[in-house]
């Protein structure tokens, strides 16, 4: 079962703590601020500005149900909540990567 679907069976609310809701903040403009890289969502690719966009939207709509950053990459910002595709980082070069290990891979360069 995934974190969302326990959390809405409990009928509990979680929240982050602002220093994970930091730590998620730190991610998204960690997105918008890349160079030469797309944001791959249900087969469309958009621009890290628009990327960051999205995802702090997602974040705003979803973010009281996760309670730490590795949550909000598990659960919010590596695929589609509708369509259930995984997100993926497509580079200049033409390879792509899940966006999951993309933004964990940085989520552990920033715990360093």
């Amino acid at each position: 079962m995934s974190l969302l679907a326990g959390v809405f069976m409990a009928g509990a609310q979680a929240a982050p703590s602002e220093a994970e809701r930091a730590r998620i903040e730190r991610l998204i403009a960690w997105v918008g601020a890349q160079k030469d890289l797309k944001f791959v969502r249900n087969g469309s690719a958009y621009s890290p500005a628009d990327a960051a966009k999205f995802l702090r939207g997602k974040f705003d709509k979803m973010g009281e149900h996760v309670t730490t950053a590795r949550q909000f990459i598990d659960e919010i910002a590596s695929r589609s909540s509708t369509s259930g595709q995984p997100y993926l980082i497509r580079f200049a070069d033409g390879r792509s990567i899940p966006a999951a290990q993309f933004l964990g891979d940085e989520l552990q360069r920033m715990d360093r």
